[in-house]
């Protein structure tokens, strides 16, 4: 099962609206790519990397420039950022 934190969420329709403003299909595009690379995590739960700082676990999509980090916890996979590469990734 998948569960979208709510600062996840967040940053999702942050990035949504931001790219509509200057291109819906973009934005639609983006958003699909981001929902169908978490939704490979149910497969694949330890495909991200861990990063030294950083709780929890990063799954890098470079054609889009996103970072999603994560969390497994049993059979759950617990969405809690989604923010594009430039952006300083929180520690905590």
């Amino acid at each position: 099962m998948i569960f979208w934190e709510e600062k996840s969420l967040n940053d999702r329709e942050k990035i949504f609206e931001f790219l509509y403003d200057f291109n819906p299909a973009v934005a639609e595009k983006t958003d699909a790519i981001i929902e169908a690379k978490v939704e490979n995590l149910l497969e694949r739960p330890l495909m991200g990397v861990q990063r030294d700082g950083i709780r929890g676990r990063m799954l890098i999509i470079p054609e889009i420039s996103m970072i999603i980090s994560y969390f497994v916890d049993s059979s759950t996979i617990r969405i809690m950022r989604v923010l594009h590469q430039k952006q300083r990734f929180p520690i905590d």
